[in-house]
């Protein structure tokens, strides 16, 4: 009776210690909520448990939205000894010590383990090397979570022996049902708090949590418990002020890196130039490179904008330069300008279009000779070799277009849009091609 007394408060002083967080754990996965599409009725997850053939998965997805919860509750619907490993924190050593229980385990009762190793794009290559074997013969069931992209960041072996499931932020909606189960719960949340939320504190909190379950109970959790009325009346701006501002996830070599900066350059191609401040901005402030932008930036200029409007390469140019002259944070200034000068402005990969295709002619082999009437005459003997012979010059024909052909064959590489400038050198193109039409049969 002693024991199980002192078993009791311990667990008592445990729960105490653990944030709301962690005490709002789900018991079950009917609890669970979020990511219906893998786990929802009749998904993949769900009918893999069902069949009672889970195998080694990543889960891959931002903070907060449930990869440790889930990776607990898949050991419990598939009768399994749950074990747990921080990558940053176990070497091989322990990992090899946890490989050989699973052996024992499984060799001694039939047991199954599931191995939950928590940022496992950590381990190094040696390590992820280590549980091959042992996951390829269903020694152990493994579970890691990773905030970077699996195939990145975690060997393709590795990969290839699992199934990735990638987690989505939880949605606003889901956030605020969370909320308003650990203002409910009695026994492991805030429900003998006597709290009334407010609509726009429970508004506030699923939107700035980003997503991050985690974040929106901490924030509700601190304001409740830093509050001595009682009755509480959360307000708006006692939300606000619970908020921890959140860390950007951002590693400028990584994942995160390289959809934020396809999302700026998508933002811009697609003419909006406020989703092309906000990323701008995203990647401000998580320190990006600013000379990355930059090129960046100019880079669309010319791909994206081109001679539709032929001021947005020298303004793009521009914006570089002054980075380079004024540096952070005055240099955010011309950046966003430039940013929002680009997605406003009429759009065109007609240049873009034709580079590509000139350049794979020249890659798959259709090399054409230059016509001997082009070829270089500025030198001793090159008459003999009737080297520039029939050149007519451009500037003595009346249009300043002479009628002759400048590649051997007929190809158009070039084929402007009817935006912006560009319209007027479509119309005028035809003019041109027209005109080099003319040229006397040989």
């Amino acid at each position: 009776m002693s024991k199980s007394l002192f078993e009791e408060a311990e667990t008592a002083h445990r729960r105490r210690a653990e944030p709301l967080a962690s005490r709002m754990r789900p018991n079950t996965l009917d609890e669970f909520v979020g990511q219906q599409h893998f786990l929802g009725e009749g998904k993949l997850l769900r009918r893999l448990l069902k069949a009672d053939r889970l195998g080694s998965v990543i889960f891959y997805g931002p903070p907060g939205t449930g990869k440790t919860t889930l990776a607990r509750l898949l050991a419990t619907e598939s009768r399994s000894h749950y074990h747990q490993l921080n990558a940053v924190a176990s070497g091989v050593k322990e990992l090899r010590e946890t490989i050989e229980q699973a052996r024992d385990r499984l060799a001694a009762s039939g047991g199954r383990t599931l191995l939950f190793v928590d940022e496992i794009h950590r381990f190094n290559r040696a390590q992820q090397d280590v549980l091959l074997p042992d996951v390829e013969d269903g020694t152990l069931v493994l579970v890691g979570a990773t905030t970077q992209n699996p195939f990145f960041a975690i060997n393709s072996a590795l990969v290839s022996r699992s199934r990735i499931f990638q987690f989505q932020p939880l949605s606003s909606d889901e956030i605020k049902l969370l909320v308003r189960r650990a203002l409910a719960d009695r026994q492991r949340g805030l429900g003998g708090e006597d709290v009334r939320l407010d609509d726009d504190a429970l508004e506030f909190l699923a939107e700035v949590s980003d997503g991050d379950a985690r974040r929106a109970l901490a924030a509700l959790e601190v304001g409740v418990l830093s509050s001595d009325e009682r009755p509480l009346h959360f307000t708006r701006a006692l939300a606000e002020e619970s908020v921890q501002r959140k860390a950007i996830e951002y590693d400028a070599t990584g994942d995160a890196h390289y959809d934020a900066a396809s999302a700026l350059i998508k933002s811009i191609r697609g003419s909006d130039p406020d989703a092309a401040l906000y990323w701008l901005a995203r990647m401000l402030e998580a320190g990006e490179d600013v000379r990355f932008l930059a090129r960046r930036i100019v880079i669309a200029a010319s791909e994206d904008i081109g001679n539709a409007d032929p001021q947005a390469l020298p303004l793009a140019v521009a914006a570089m330069q002054a980075t380079e002259f004024v540096g952070l944070p005055e240099c955010q200034l011309p950046l966003a300008q430039a940013v929002t000068y680009l997605a406003c402005a009429p759009k065109s990969n007609a240049a873009t279009v034709g580079i590509g295709e000139a350049r794979r002619d020249v890659t798959e082999g259709r090399l054409l000779p230059v016509p001997v009437h082009l070829r270089d005459q500025h030198y001793p003997g090159a008459a003999r070799l009737d080297r520039g012979e029939g050149y007519e010059y451009a500037h003595d024909a009346p249009d300043g277009i002479a009628a002759q052909d400048y590649l051997g064959v007929e190809r158009e590489y070039y084929r402007p849009v009817a935006r912006g400038f560009e319209a007027e050198l479509a119309e005028r193109l035809k003019t041109i091609r027209a005109r080099l039409r003319e040229r006397p049969v040989a």
